[in-house]
């Protein structure tokens, strides 16, 4: 059984963990090995003790865990960053240990975060995805929609990011 609550400062270094993990296992084929070194345990530690300790109002951090307290996944997200869609929400990451990936888990994880977004009167969310990632059909699964396409610097190198899209937080929630 699996269980969803707000991430805490104290979850920042297994944040960090599932995120550098799961990045890599992820992108390992989608992303030049030289760009994906920039992802380091270290750095996203630093990050996400930034994020959890000066929590910024209408962000939302949750993780998802075990019986015994494990955490295994989480999402992050808050106010849409690029302002050039009309779109008010953005999921900045979702990540699951690849263990427990197609478990329900990220939707379990995108029905709660949709939640909390509400609660924040968001309306919409965005997500941007690795156009080559096999993983956005999870979300046209759950009814969004492609957005745009653009390029994006990773490292050294670019690649293509789609953004997929909610128009309504609460057509979103009718899909769970």
């Amino acid at each position: 059984m699996f269980f969803i609550r707000k991430a805490i400062l104290e979850d920042a270094e297994k944040i960090a963990e599932i995120h550098v993990k799961s990045w890599k296992s992820t992108y390992s084929e989608l992303i030049n090995e030289k760009d994906m070194s920039n992802i380091t345990y270290d750095n996203r530690k630093v990050f996400w003790e930034t994020v959890l300790s000066l929590p910024m109002v209408g962000q939302v951090a949750l993780v998802v865990f075990d019986e015994q307290s494990n955490i295994v996944g989480f999402i992050s997200g808050g106010k849409e960053r690029t302002k050039r869609f009309g779109y008010d929400g953005e999921i900045y990451a979702i990540y699951l240990l690849q263990e427990y990936q197609r478990k329900g888990l990220g939707s379990m994880m995108l029905n709660a975060f949709a939640k909390e977004m509400k609660t924040f009167s968001y309306h919409s969310i965005l997500v941007w995805v690795l156009t080559q990632n096999p993983s956005s059909k999870f979300y046209l699964d759950y009814g969004a929609k492609q957005i745009d396409k653009e390029e994006t610097t990773i490292g050294k190198g670019t690649y293509q990011e789609t953004a997929f899209g909610w128009e309504s937080i609460d057509m979103l929630l009718e899909q769970f």
